[in-house]
């Protein structure tokens, strides 16, 4: 990953967060938390709603964090600018659904991103490389 992408507006993914507590994936945890740290340290980091929304499904599911730490991990993340998913998102999401052959929860991800003004998207669930609305796609966790 080079400097220059964390020195610009940048969408934060799931994966990141959920990566940032997975012990059992040291390598990537270690990448997640740098990149959270390099994003934060530089104001560039932007979350939506929905990222948190999933980060919680999966830390109570998948990872089995207690709620307390979620609550603890949340307060953090809310240091980062957070983008409200709002009905225009949704319908732009859904256009890039039909558009794009981009899963509908992915779109508005994408979507989130663009209407917060990131030339970037951190996330391992998109094509790297590939831009869509205007919003570059990088997988963080790409060679490790």
């Amino acid at each position: 990953m080079s400097a220059d992408l964390i020195t610009t507006r940048s969408f934060i993914d799931t994966n990141v967060l959920v990566y940032a507590e997975a012990c059992d994936e040291p390598v990537k945890q270690r990448a997640a938390l740098a990149l959270l740290k390099q994003l934060y340290d530089g104001a560039w980091g932007v979350l939506s709603t929905q990222v948190l929304q999933e980060y919680c499904n999966v830390a109570l599911k998948k990872l089995k964090l207690p709620a307390q730490h979620i609550r603890a991990q949340l307060d953090l993340y809310e240091q980062f600018e957070i983008i409200q998913v709002t009905p225009a998102i949704i319908r732009a999401g859904l256009d890039l659904h039909q558009t794009r052959s981009v899963g509908f929860y992915d779109a508005l991800i994408v979507s989130s991103a663009h209407v917060a003004g990131c030339s970037v998207l951190f996330s391992e669930d998109l094509n790297t490389g590939e831009s869509m609305a205007g919003v570059r796609i990088i997988n963080p966790f790409a060679g490790l």
